[in-house]
C-alpha cells in the first residue's frame, strides 16, 4: 500500500516542478490546448450530426412504428456518443504526448538534470523518436480501447456495473495513462515497450497511485490541459525511481548528487532494471 501514496507523491512534486519553472510550464501547455480543441469540435460535429449517421447506418429500421424507432435510434446515438467520449479521454495523453514530442522531451530532460545533472539520451534522429513514439502510443491506445469495450460491457451488469466496474475502469485508465507518460523519459533510455509494460507491472500500486487520481482529473478536459506538464516531469521523476536512478538522490527532491543511473546512458542502451529477478536487453533496434 505504500506504493499508493509514493506514486501520488510523484505526481504531485510533478506538478510544484512546472509551477517552479514557469517558461517549461508555459511551453507545456501548448500540445494539451491543440489537442483540446481538436477533440472538441470532433465531439461537438458528432453531436451535430450523430443522428443522422445513426438513421444512415440503420436503414433497416426505417419502417419501425413509433416509440420503437425513436428510442432505438436515440440510444445508438447516446451509445456512439460515449463511446467516442470514452475513447477521447483513453486517447487524449497518447495523442497530446504524439503532439508535443518535442516540448515534453525538453521537459523530461531539464527535470533529470535538475535530479542528477545529466539528461540520458536516445541517440536516435527526431524523426526516429517521433515514429517510435507513434507507434508504440497506438498500441497503447489499441490496448486500452479493448479494455475500455469491455470495462462498457460490463457496465450493465446490474449493481457491479454501477460500483465495482468504474473503479476498475479507471485504475485501467491510470494505468495506460502511467505508461504514455513515462515513455517520454524510458524512450530516452532506450527501454522498449513491452519492458516498460514489465516495469509497470512489477509496482502495480505505484502507477495506480500516480495515474488513477490522474485519470479522474482528466474527465475534465480543461483540468488535464493544465496537469499535463506537471504529469510529464512527475513522470520522470517516478520513471528515475522505477530504473533505480533516484538511490541516494533524495527521491526526486531536486538536485540530489551523484545519483547512480541504472538507465541507458547517451548510446541508448539499457541497462537491467533492478528488482525485476534479472536484467532485461532494453536497447532499441536501430
Amino acid at each position: 500500500m505504500r506504493d499508493l501514496g509514493v506514486g501520488f507523491g510523484y505526481l504531485m512534486k510533478g506538478q510544484r516542478w512546472v509551477a517552479q519553472h514557469g517558461k517549461q510550464y508555459g511551453m507545456g501547455l501548448l500540445p494539451g490546448l491543440i489537442t483540446l480543441v481538436l477533440y472538441a469540435a470532433a465531439l461537438v460535429a458528432l453531436a451535430l450530426w450523430g443522428a443522422g449517421l445513426v438513421g444512415w447506418a440503420t436503414p433497416f429500421a426505417d419502417d419501425w412504428s413509433s416509440p420503437w424507432l425513436g428510442l432505438f435510434r436515440g440510444f445508438l446515438t447516446a451509445l456512439l456518443f460515449a463511446l467516442a467520449l470514452l475513447l477521447s479521454i483513453l486517447t487524449f495523453t497518447a495523442m497530446t504526448l504524439l503532439i508535443g514530442q518535442p516540448f515534453y522531451e525538453s521537459l523530461s530532460e531539464k527535470v533529470d538534470i535538475a535530479e542528477s545533472g545529466h539528461a540520458p539520451e536516445s541517440g536516435l534522429p527526431l524523426w526516429r523518436d517521433l515514429w517510435i513514439s507513434a507507434r508504440d502510443s497506438l498500441r497503447i491506445v489499441v490496448r486500452a480501447a479493448l479494455w475500455g469495450v469491455l470495462l462498457f460491457a460490463l457496465g450493465f451488469i446490474p449493481v457491479i456495473g454501477q460500483t465495482v466496474i468504474p473503479v476498475i475502469g479507471f485504475c485501467v485508465t491510470g494505468f495506460f495513462l502511467v505508461e504514455e507518460l513515462t515513455a517520454v523519459a524510458l524512450q530516452r533510455r532506450g527501454v522498449e515497450l513491452r519492458d516498460r509494460l514489465a516495469l509497470l507491472r512489477s509496482r502495480k500500486q505505484l502507477a495506480w497511485g500516480f495515474g488513477t487520481p490522474l485519470a479522474v482529473a482528466f474527465l475534465v478536459p480543461f483540468v488535464a490541459v493544465f496537469l499535463m506538464p506537471g504529469a510529464v516531469a512527475g513522470a520522470t521523476l517516478m520513471a528515475r525511481d522505477l530504473l533505480g536512478e533516484n538511490d541516494g538522490a533524495g527521491a526526486g527532491e531536486g538536485g540530489g548528487e551523484g545519483a547512480p543511473a541504472h538507465g541507458g546512458g547517451a548510446d541508448g542502451q539499457g541497462a537491467g532494471f533492478p528488482g525485476q529477478g534479472g536484467a532485461f536487453g532494453t536497447g532499441r533496434p536501430a
